[in-house]
């Protein structure tokens, strides 16, 4: 069998779980789309494979603006200046024209928003790192050309949303918002369509139900990696298909999708990625593996921010190393997308069976306590649970004395980045943790979004001022890129080597990394500020300053050590 014939046969098999039935040319279609993106793709360079090289910058194409210029010119020129290629890959948030939640709300997913610039101005960025895009799957704004048209009546939009009234059960519907699920919009001829909501009433969602709708993501999809994206982040994926009298959330065709997507991908650019994002239990945000071979080549391991922020606020890794046991590599072709900040908030859901009700209740109410904001969300019950944790994530590590000294506030910032370099997967940086953002109250107050204050425009030429002082921002860089320095030197960092937890001390997170040639480092995080004497059997030395010892080794306060035997 022919490669093309194998991979009809198993677009087919997936169709299968998607529709009851499945129309005689969709599966031809969508082997066709992918089969013109390869030969469209053909002279691009081979996609470069993780190893402990690799690190992603999250960040928005208007996170830094200088007056005069394209953000996205001012935004790569930061990134070469600052930064370089201790970041591989920088995964640009939305960038495409939108009208709500600060790009999440697309109208149209095959442009540049102007107000950042054009698609050339996200190829330049190429020419240093890989680039990683989002795809926002689920929904589209209420003002898309798409919704438009579907309000309108227009017969190529029929089917493309979904419509109270079609005698849908949605009382198990799972939702990550508190807002109806339903929303009513005034179609041009006077008349009032309802259609389903899962985020808000700017986001309408669109329905994976109809096999046209699928044919136009699956085309958007590939289309980015034309544009140059080699990871591609599946947005609220979770979210995709609904079926009536269920949760509506991780379906077995939300899954099939998935599983067709990673096909048509592999095909199309071998090497490229599917990243889901899935903010959810941990063991439902690994569904999204697969088999380990046949579905998303990366996770968010969403985990990872509040066990890594209890363990600081409580100081105590027990929680952390208990959930890190648990945790290794994949598959030689899937791997965790690890990070600790991001646009969204600290989220709570993955922590449920992994901290206690008064473990998640301090966190929330040390978030309140720092000047952040707590997002609930609605359950089928009826009732309400937190969501996410609104703040930077810098100032929910420190307290507001320690905030107010640059020295400690970065101290904590690199100790807990250093768990996030040290457990197994590819990390990804926020850029407001990377610059030693703290929260932005002003945003928030302004626009009484909650996830403003973490989404700060950062003045470039402002930004350069501070980064020419020895201040906050400036520490904190140069202990973050300091370890990303030294990291890209350690085999036994790739995301494909094995890692195991140590229990020295409850105060000290210690993770033994273990390369393929039989090297190994035991990176130690000290998440308290008193100074801590763990056990070590034999001579020791430190790959971060270069010291070296034999027996029991002491971490001072917020201390990080990458120890080699």
């Amino acid at each position: 069998m022919s490669e093309l014939e194998d991979l009809q046969r198993r677009v087919e098999e997936l169709l299968a779980v998607v529709y009851r039935w499945v129309p005689n040319n969709l599966a031809p279609e969508l082997v066709g789309l992918a089969e013109r993106y390869r030969f469209a793709l053909r002279a691009a360079p081979p996609v470069r494979r993780f190893d402990q090289r690799s690190a992603f910058l999250i960040t928005y194409a208007d996170s830094v603006q200088r007056a005069g210029e394209v953000p996205l010119r001012a935004l790569g020129e930061v990134v070469e200046e600052h930064v370089g290629d201790l970041v591989t890959d920088i995964h640009l948030l939305p960038f495409f024209p939108w009208t709500s939640d600060d790009g999440f709300g697309v109208v149209d997913h095959r442009s540049v928003n102007p107000a950042v610039g054009e698609w050339d101005d996200v190829h330049a960025l190429r020419r240093h790192h890989d680039l990683a895009f989002d795809f926002v799957a689920n929904h589209t704004s209420a003002s898309s050309p798409w919704f438009v048209g579907w309000l309108a009546g227009l017969p190529g939009r029929r089917g493309f949303y979904i419509e109270q009234g079609d005698h849908r059960d949605v009382s198990q519907v799972v939702r990550p918002r508190t807002t109806p699920l339903f929303h009513d919009y005034e179609a041009p001829d006077g008349t009032v369509r309802s259609a389903w909501t899962t985020f808000g009433a700017d986001q309408v969602d669109v329905n994976v139900g109809t096999p046209a709708v699928l044919v136009e993501l699956t085309e958007v999809l590939l289309s980015y990696l034309a544009h140059g994206a080699t990871t591609v982040r599946l947005d609220a994926i979770g979210y995709l298909v609904k079926e009536s009298g269920t949760s509506c959330i991780h379906l077995p065709a939300t899954h099939a999708i998935v599983q067709l997507w990673r096909a048509l991908v592999d095909h199309a650019r071998p090497g490229a990625r599917l990243l889901t994002e899935t903010n959810v239990p941990h063991a439902d945000n690994i569904s999204y593996f697969g088999d380990g071979t046949d579905e998303a080549h990366m996770v968010y391991q969403f985990a990872l921010p509040p066990l890594v922020l209890h363990s600081f606020v409580a100081g105590d890794t027990g929680a952390l190393s208990r959930w890190a046991a648990t945790v290794g590599p994949v598959s030689d072709s899937a791997t965790w997308f690890n990070f600790l900040a991001s646009h969204d908030g600290i989220g709570l859901r993955p922590t449920q069976g992994l901290l206690t009700e008064p473990e998640r209740q301090a966190l929330a109410d040390r978030v309140l306590a720092h000047g952040g904001q707590v997002s609930l969300a609605d359950q089928p019950d009826g009732s309400t649970t937190v969501y996410e944790l609104n703040i930077s994530y810098l100032d929910a590590l420190c307290t507001p004395q320690e905030a107010a000294d640059d020295a400690t506030f970065a101290r904590k910032a690199v100790a807990a980045h250093n768990i996030l370099l040290s457990v197994v997967g590819v990390p990804a940086i926020y850029v407001h943790s990377l610059l030693g953002s703290r929260s932005d109250l002003a945003a928030v107050a302004e626009s009484g979004i909650a996830r403003r204050i973490n989404r700060a425009v950062l003045d470039a030429d402002e930004l350069d001022f501070d980064l020419a002082t020895q201040g906050r921002r400036r520490q904190v860089l140069d202990g973050i890129t300091g370890l990303l320095r030294r990291r890209r030197e350690v085999a036994a960092f790739s995301p494909w080597c094995d890692q195991e937890v140590l229990e020295l001390d409850p105060r000290v997170f210690a993770v033994r990394r273990t390369a393929d040639d039989g090297s190994s480092v035991v990176s130690l995080t000290n998440v308290t500020g008193e100074a801590v004497t763990v056990p070590w059997e034999g001579a020791w030395r430190d790959l971060l300053d270069g010291t070296s010892g034999a027996g029991a080794v002491t971490l001072q306060g917020y201390d990080v050590l990458w120890l080699s035997a």
